[in-house]
């Protein structure tokens, strides 16, 4: 009897756990879409790779033809408005947030809003 008790209790608990731990895995995650100023390749790679290093950024993808950035993060650690604060900090316009003066300023000239970009 003991036995069937400790057995029921042991099972019962491990039950728990797995339950508990699929659920603490499980991570919050949301997607943005920012309008930026970008133009060309070159800024799609420069605000990708400055928003790999933000915290609760787990994807980006920039269309350059809409000027779309699409953003999966985690709520959790980030919100949106950090999110286009990063984007402007590498020099970018993001929706209503306007691009750093300092880093729209160390840009290639291209990728300066208001150039054209010779690339195809």
């Amino acid at each position: 009897m003991k036995t069937t008790i400790i057995i029921f209790f042991t099972s019962i608990t491990l039950l728990l756990m797995t339950v508990f731990t699929k659920a603490l895995a499980q991570e919050t995650i949301a997607e943005i879409k920012i309008k930026t100023s970008a133009t060309c390749s070159m800024c799609k790679e420069t605000i990708e790779k400055h928003l790999a290093f933000e915290k609760g950024v787990k994807k980006s993808n920039l269309d350059v033809e809409s000027k779309i950035l699409t953003v999966i993060y985690n709520p959790k650690k980030t919100a949106p408005e950090k999110i286009r604060t990063a984007v402007s900090k590498s020099g970018y316009d993001a929706d209503d947030v306007k691009a750093d003066v300092k880093a729209f300023n160390n840009l290639e000239d291209c990728c300066k809003k208001g150039k054209v970009c010779k690339e195809k």
